[in-house]
């Protein structure tokens, strides 16, 4: 997989010739991701320890931003859709274990997605080894493009 960064704000990942972009720039790798037969999907991220983020979150102790691991799970979605998508609803976050980049950087990621005309939920699971860090629902809009 190559990874191509580019100035400002996005960075690109090319994915066997195909391009997603992300807010995060250089905040992750996606290193794999597999689809299995019931439509399921498992992305493998490796976090940047080095990114500016975990400077001041927190000095000397960094934490992964919720936030970020959010924005993360909606990237992969609509890299797995082809939509592009706007955040309805979030429901059953559930922020598990500290997701400490210098000690767990790879990261697992299930994500059970349904989607119809309008609309995509997604059911994650967000793990590191056999620790559950995040567990979360949440209900996206389709942008039309």
């Amino acid at each position: 997989m190559n990874v191509v960064f580019q100035t400002g704000l996005y960075c690109t990942f090319n994915l066997k010739n195909k391009i997603m972009q992300t807010i995060l720039t250089d905040f992750y790798t996606l290193t794999s991701y597999e689809k299995a037969e019931d439509g399921k999907f498992t992305a493998h991220i490796h976090l940047n320890k080095d990114h500016d983020i975990f400077k001041g979150h927190f000095p000397g102790n960094p934490v992964t931003p919720g936030v970020c691991m959010m924005q993360i799970i909606k990237e992969l979605t609509e890299e797995f859709t082809g939509s592009k998508l706007f955040l309805k609803t979030a429901s059953n976050v559930k922020f598990m274990a500290i997701i400490n980049p210098f000690e767990t950087p790879d990261l697992q990621l299930q994500l059970d997605i349904n989607e119809n005309e309008d609309d995509v939920k997604v059911k994650n699971t967000t793990s590191f080894g056999e620790t559950i860090a995040l567990k979360l629902s949440v209900s996206y809009k389709k942008i039309p493009s």
